[in-house]
């Protein structure tokens, strides 16, 4: 069973930064575009950052663009997410996901169209 293994969460004050990173632990996926979405108690699982598996196409959220930006090591299959300037709204559980479609040329931001996610990572900003 393949497994996505993120890191890098923790408690961070407001105004700091941090980098997620998430790696599967078996099989790549190469040729599948990856993003990141978060979930903050009570609310809706919401995107935030997405690449294509090329990683020539990034699309970022709008209450995250021009803060965050999101890489790939593709022949690792690891997604990284870095944010600055963090915000209190930004606390929420992050999860990273697999496009559930094959070398897509888009970065899809609709939570259905991800077929494989991990456990999350909890991030916390203090005010």
């Amino acid at each position: 069973q393949v497994h996505l293994i993120e890191s890098g969460g923790g408690l961070v004050q407001a105004g700091g930064s941090l980098r997620l990173s998430c790696s599967p632990s078996g099989r790549g996926f190469r040729h599948y575009g990856m993003a990141w979405f978060r979930q903050a108690p009570g609310k809706e699982r919401e995107f935030v950052a997405g690449i294509t598996w090329g990683g020539e196409r990034t699309t970022y959220a709008d209450s995250v663009k021009d803060r965050a930006t999101i890489s790939r090591h593709s022949a690792k299959s690891t997604i990284y997410l870095e944010m600055l300037s963090l915000k209190s709204e930004d606390t929420a559980v992050y999860f990273c996901a697999v496009d559930g479609q094959a070398l897509r040329t888009t970065v899809s931001t609709t939570r259905r169209l991800y077929s494989v996610w991990g456990q999350g990572t909890q991030v916390t900003v203090s005010s």
